[in-house]
């Protein structure tokens, strides 16, 4: 498969993309939004994943740089990246203007 090129904000916009894609992220970013401080262990607790799957949601979220996670003695403690919602925000505004002022017909 050939790569496409693609401009440095398009690629971060495909890698907030892929890291949300997943039902389990959505929900986790969900979590971690309605708190006002960083979650440890309790994500394990509100989803009906292993520990090992939820762990492995954290890590690709947190590579995409969507939440960050900081220790906490033996655990980790994890939040939203400040900001990481508002560039997605802004980024998916972006795609929207551009749409809405693009000559393009839409046919059903």
């Amino acid at each position: 498969m050939k790569a496409i090129p693609l401009q440095e904000t398009e690629q971060r916009l495909v890698e907030l993309f892929r890291a949300l894609g997943h039902p389990a992220r959505i929900r986790i970013v969900r979590l971690l939004a309605q708190r006002e401080s960083c979650v440890c262990g309790e994500l394990v607790d509100e989803l009906p994943l292993a520990q090992a799957t939820v762990s492995q949601h954290l890590k690709v979220l947190k590579d995409a740089g969507v939440i960050i996670g900081q220790v906490e003695g033996p655990s980790i403690c994890y939040c939203l990246a400040p900001g990481a919602l508002e560039e997605l925000r802004g980024a998916v505004g972006d795609l929207c203007v551009e749409f809405s002022h693009s000559k393009m017909e839409v046919r059903v």
